[in-house]
């Protein structure tokens, strides 16, 4: 039998891009709930038990309440909120993290999906960190911009409405001044970090992709380290990554301006090493799709994995 996939929350963001990207397939058979009945409990947990599969796309109260739901011990979860993200017991749904993500992700039964942010920031820090080149105590700043998508319907309706007062006046705007981002604590942890990051994200006036800096005083770093020996290790850390690839030195060099909607509607990520010895600097840079590596595509590879099918099943 097919396995079944039950995708609660599949008309936000998230869940209708998962379900895009599953729609058609021969290998899995999807299951949804009578919209009528999202709001009845005992329909959600019927469903919630009897998929092999459940994807959470929901907010970080109700995901909690999907999985006290679940009382089969033969469902896999994944859920694409923050709820789970630190949690004891789930395995962190980023498959290029070090050596043996894959197969914890395979064997568990709780994977929790990063956040778009946190899967460029960690990317970039936790090859250095796991390296001994990055200090797990260094003063980590990230910068970075994300297309309105990854607010959710909120955002999405404020952007796209032409009544808004700033409609057509504000390209960009910066927020999170407090600095208790949701996506900080996972890029911590898995970040391999002690201390914790500084995070200045902000939202572009398009609707999808996005770019993730790390900046970074090479004279601070452990072994003192020239961009070359910080490319070496990314490139080491991703060789043979079906979706993670690091750019050519050569490659960066050359780029004058780089824009976050490039790897739109793609599950890549490709990984920037910039800046240069004479400075004593490096911008390292993170582009993919907020919708794409950095949530449901993300999603997708997850779901192969634990199927066991390989991970770039219907995937481009």
């Amino acid at each position: 039998m097919k396995p079944t996939i039950f995708i609660d929350g599949e008309a936000g963001t998230t869940g209708l891009q998962i379900r895009q990207r599953l729609e058609g397939r021969a290998d899995i058979s999807l299951v949804s709930i009578d919209p009528a009945k999202r709001k009845d409990e005992a329909a959600r947990a019927e469903l919630l038990n009897g998929s092999d599969i459940v994807i959470l796309c929901l907010p970080d109260a109700a995901a909690r309440e999907a999985v006290k739901l679940i009382t089969n011990p033969k469902v896999k979860v994944i859920d694409a909120s923050t709820a789970h993200r630190v949690a004891e017991g789930w395995v962190f749904g980023f498959p290029e993290l070090a050596p043996g993500q894959r197969d914890k992700i395979a064997s568990s039964k709780r994977v929790t999906n990063p956040g778009c942010y946190s899967t460029g920031a960690i990317a970039l820090i936790r090859p250095l960190v796991d390296a001994g080149v990055l200090s797990p105590s260094y003063p980590i700043t990230i910068n970075a911009i994300s297309g309105y998508s990854g607010g959710g319907k909120g955002m999405i309706a404020e952007f796209e409405n032409e009544a808004e007062p700033t409609y057509t006046t504000v390209p960009f705007r910066l927020y999170a001044f407090e600095q208790m981002h949701k996506h900080v604590p996972e890029i911590q942890k898995w970040g391999g970090l002690s201390l914790r990051p500084c995070f200045a994200p902000s939202v572009g006036r398009y609707a999808q992709g996005m770019l993730v800096e790390v900046p970074l005083h090479l004279s601070l770093l452990q072994a003192g380290p020239k961009i070359v020996d910080i490319h070496a290790v990314l490139k080491k850390h991703y060789a043979g990554a079906n979706f993670v690839s690091v750019v050519p030195l050569e490659q960066s060099k050359a780029i004058k301006t780089l824009a976050p909607e490039g790897l739109n509607n793609t599950n890549h990520m490709k990984l920037f090493v910039l800046g240069s010895d004479t400075s004593g600097q490096a911008r390292l840079v993170a582009q993919l799709d907020n919708l794409g590596k950095g949530a449901s595509g993300q999603s997708v590879q997850c779901m192969n994995i634990m199927l066991g099918l390989p991970e770039t099943t219907a995937l481009k």
